[in-house]
């Protein structure tokens, strides 16, 4: 399980350093793709491999299904992790989630999802805020 959250910078060369216990679980190879809220996704092949399956599964006759593949899908690049565990973050997805110099990895489950900074201190704070609204929200379901 990927947890945890982690303040690194972004290098002139648009290489990231991947904390240690992330290159773990995510292995030598990683998926990086257009994340929602404007920060990016990082998967493993593993997981990356079941959640385009399901993507696979849902059908084209959806706008929204259309959508929505379009955005993860055609938005995802192959990302090799090098002998020093950086990954090269490409140009278009370095403008999506308007990254600056100083980024925050946060685990959650199955993904890392990278952030900038600034935008991530902002987004925390919103959803420290509501977290015991969405708490009850999940407790109706029955998720906790």
């Amino acid at each position: 399980m990927l947890i945890g959250e982690y303040t690194h910078s972004l290098d002139p060369k648009k290489r990231l350093s991947l904390p240690a216990k992330f290159r773990k679980e995510l292995g030598k190879t990683v998926i990086v793709t257009r994340g929602l809220d404007h920060c990016l996704f990082i998967f493993s092949a593993p997981s990356w491999k079941k959640l385009a399956g399901k993507f696979a599964d849902l059908s084209i006759g959806s706008t929204d299904t259309r959508g929505f593949n379009r955005f993860m899908l055609s938005g995802a690049v192959e990302a090799e992790v090098d002998g020093a565990g950086r990954i090269l973050i490409p140009d278009f997805l370095k403008s999506f989630a308007e990254l600056k110099s100083h980024v925050v990895l946060a685990g959650v489950n199955d993904r890392v999802e990278i952030w900038d900074e600034k935008r991530w201190e902002t987004y925390k704070a919103q959803i420290e805020s509501q977290a015991d609204t969405m708490a009850s929200k999940l407790g109706e379901i029955g998720v906790i």
